[in-house]
């Protein structure tokens, strides 16, 4: 189930807000500009589906949302545990890539949630509000928003990703290493996933 946490960006000793409800979710995000949607879960999507399987099921929201948006490139990533020895290296070095805060000045990244989570965290007028996201989950980060995102220790999605520009996704890092301070995936995700 989605949950949003929000606590001062001076830490997460006192929490501001926690929902698990999606229009509470919804109605929070919007102030700052951050768009929330549930899509229809496709429940014979594996998932580890290929970006074929993802693009024939969720076509009809994916064709909406880039006629509402202006989206030029949709892609599919996905990241799954496997007996792969190359795994563990993989899905840190994916993880560290997102991990510490950033912006984007040309695009709003903008993720749909096919199967699996990850959280994204929104530093925001002096919060950080935790947005973990699970399958059927639309979260889009307008433009120029300081954020982060934790796929976990041993990451597990498939997500549809929305651009304007070809060149996809560029991350302008702050150095704050903010995200240190406040639990991880995994930590939000064993108090509240299990």
């Amino acid at each position: 189930m989605t949950l949003l946490t929000t606590w001062p960006e001076s830490g997460p000793e006192t929490e501001v807000r926690r929902t698990a409800d999606p229009v509470a979710i919804k109605e929070a995000l919007a102030p700052i500009g951050v768009r929330y949607e549930q899509w229809p879960i496709r429940e014979d999507v594996p998932a580890d589906a290929d970006s074929d399987t993802v693009f024939a099921a969720y076509g009809p929201e994916i064709a909406k949302l880039n006629a509402e948006e202006g989206f030029t490139t949709v892609d599919v990533l996905g990241l799954h545990p496997s007996d792969d020895p190359e795994f563990p290296v993989k899905a840190k070095a994916a993880r560290e890539k997102f991990l510490q805060e950033h912006t984007h000045d040309d695009d709003d990244e903008v993720r749909f949630f096919v199967s699996g989570s990850g959280i994204f965290y929104l530093h925001v007028d002096g919060e950080v509000h935790a947005v973990l996201c699970e399958k059927g989950d639309l979260l889009g980060v307008p433009r120029g928003t300081t954020h982060w995102f934790d796929m976990g220790t041993r990451p597990s999605f498939t997500a549809i990703r929305f651009f304007h520009e070809e060149d996809g996704w560029i991350g302008n890092f702050t150095g704050d290493r903010i995200a240190d301070r406040f639990p991880d995936f995994d930590t939000i995700a064993a108090g509240h996933l299990a």
